[in-house]
């Protein structure tokens, strides 16, 4: 993965610079400032493509190191988030029980790229069409609950999940009349709380 840098008066012109230089938009680029005076601005620029390439590679890399040898990676983009599916010889064992296996191989790439990026990249691994399967349980998860909450006028509180599961969970029921969810706890235990709305 290339890093460039760039110089300008300003962050704006050292931007223009390498949009100019890579012929990309800004939206492409992921732009860290290193140095900022009065005089000059110095950035590193990673064009977005390479990332989701490095992704890629280190993937693959992991899992041929652990015995998978025929995987082939799709990348899409869901709501702008890049998904990685992967398909294998042994989904199964690589989705591992509850999902288990494959929330270590994501913790694993996010915390390596983020180590090579010095920042946060957001994006989904995924194994054949596991992550829709199991957002259609969460969300039918989620209406069972917010109707026992209905019914009993009691809040529930929920196992702990992942930043993604918890966002699914309050989304299927941000428009819901009579149930409110929030998250509480500090990670990786945190969870979600469904409770009746109050009324005003």
């Amino acid at each position: 993965m290339e890093k460039h840098i760039y110089k300008g008066e300003t962050k704006i012109d050292a931007i223009n610079k390498a949009k100019k230089d890579l012929v990309e938009t800004e939206n492409n680029l992921i732009i860290n400032v290193i140095s900022e005076t009065e005089k000059e601005t110095q950035i590193e620029v990673i064009e977005k493509r390479e990332i989701l390439d490095y992704i890629k590679e280190s993937i693959i890399k992991l899992l041929n190191e652990i015995g998978y040898q025929n995987i082939n990676i799709e990348i899409t983009n869901k709501d702008i988030t890049p998904n990685f599916t992967i398909y294998s010889d042994d989904d199964a064992l690589l989705i591992g029980k509850n999902g288990r296996n494959l929330r270590a191989l994501q913790k694993i790439i996010r915390e390596k790229t983020r180590k090579e990026l010095n920042e946060n990249v957001k994006f989904i691994i995924n194994v054949g069409n596991y992550q829709e399967k199991r957002e259609k349980s969460l969300e039918h998860l989620a209406f069972n609950i917010a109707r026992e909450v209905r019914n009993s006028g009691l809040p529930v509180k929920m196992d702990r999940m992942n930043s993604y599961e918890r966002r699914i969970i309050h989304n299927t029921l941000a428009n819901d009349k009579y149930v409110t969810t929030h998250s509480e706890g500090e990670e990786p235990n945190r969870y979600v709380i469904v409770e009746p709305k109050k009324n005003d």
